[in-house]
């Protein structure tokens, strides 16, 4: 049996409310000094005990915490009676080439460099990962940007009063990333804003409450601290939430693209279509640069100057019977 798990902070604030999805996502604080008492000095058990300790391990998220134990927990169980002072980088660099995936190599990478950054200096005088490049990623566009069509679809299938439709809403009024959605409950907003705790390096934001998510709010029972709950009443886990969002789309008709993060990027081109400007966009999403935004904006940009050269062109053909390509008056001929 677990022991029990102490939730800090007052019942439904970000402290208790972080604490409490981390629990119920199997990611103990506790955890950090399981095997401390049968470590051996030097060794990388060792070292994990302590990584688990440090303020840049703290400082992660939980979401981000769960990926990055597995992986270095795994790491772990291959090396874990190794000497951390013997560890190189062809060992680093070995290591990476036997993972398949662009992706898993740079979360690989990621969790190791941060778990070898606590060695530093106490342990070792550099990080043997030091100079290798994060591997690149296959060009891609990511996750598919909802369309204004696909939003209706799924409103017109999940009605108001319905979890499926307030994650919809949460993810698209609010911009929110599903782990910052299961956190979200009735005392995160008050006056008509409402108060995100934003991940993955995001900044915390207040935003006002656009009437579409109030009206989803308002048509959901208020008996739990989080508003998106399991059939028992327990906050949805991150991984859950994902999976059954995916389920819920495919059951309105929508095609395979259309998933929950896709949510999110389609709220900032609709706020970015609006003409909001990029600081202002960072001020509802939390990004802390420029670049993270800029691309709404552009997007948006060359979609209002295409309309407008478009519109141009057609006032041209109508004013100038000379323009390029029309059609030219047939010849007349005489009997």
């Amino acid at each position: 049996m677990r022991k029990g798990i102490p939730l800090p902070g007052l019942p439904g604030s970000e402290e208790f409310m972080a604490a409490y999805a981390a629990a119920l996502a199997d990611v103990p604080s506790q955890a950090s000094d399981i095997g401390s008492s049968r470590t051996e000095p030097g060794t990388i058990n060792a070292l994990i005990v302590a990584h688990y300790k440090s303020a840049e391990w703290e400082a992660l998220d939980p979401d981000t915490q769960k990926t990055r134990r597995r992986i270095v927990e795994k790491f772990r169980a291959r090396n874990g009676s190794k000497r951390v002072a013997l560890v190189s980088r062809d060992h680093m660099e070995k290591a990476l080439a036997e993972i398949g995936k662009p992706g898993a190599k740079r979360h690989w990478l990621k969790a190791v460099r941060g778990l070898f950054k606590s060695a530093v200096p106490s342990m070792r005088k550099d990080n043997p990962t030091d100079g290798i490049a994060t591997p690149k990623m296959p060009k891609s566009k990511g996750h598919h940007t909802w369309t204004d069509a696909e939003i209706e679809q799924y409103r017109n299938y999940w009605p108001l009063g319905t979890q499926q439709r307030l994650v919809m809403e949460f993810a698209l009024e609010a911009v929110s990333r599903r782990c910052e959605v299961v956190l979200l409950g009735p005392q995160h907003i008050k006056n008509g804003v409402i108060s995100i705790a934003r991940m993955h390096g995001s900044a915390d934001v207040e935003i006002p409450v656009t009437p579409e998510l109030r009206a989803a709010c308002d048509a959901m029972p208020k008996g739990h601290l989080t508003y998106i709950v399991t059939a028992h009443g327990k906050p949805r886990s991150v991984a859950g939430l994902g999976n059954d969002f995916a389920k819920r789309a495919t059951e309105a008709g929508l095609p395979k693209r259309c998933r929950l993060h896709g949510l999110k990027k389609g709220g900032m081109r609709r706020l970015a279509e609006a003409e909001l400007t990029t600081h202002e966009l960072m001020g509802i999403s939390g990004h802390k640069t420029l670049s993270e935004v800029q691309r709404y904006t552009d997007d948006a940009e060359k979609k209002k100057l295409a309309k407008s050269g478009m519109a141009k062109k057609l006032r041209a053909q109508t004013e100038n019977t000379d323009v390029t390509n029309l059609p030219a008056p047939r010849s007349q001929t005489t009997g």
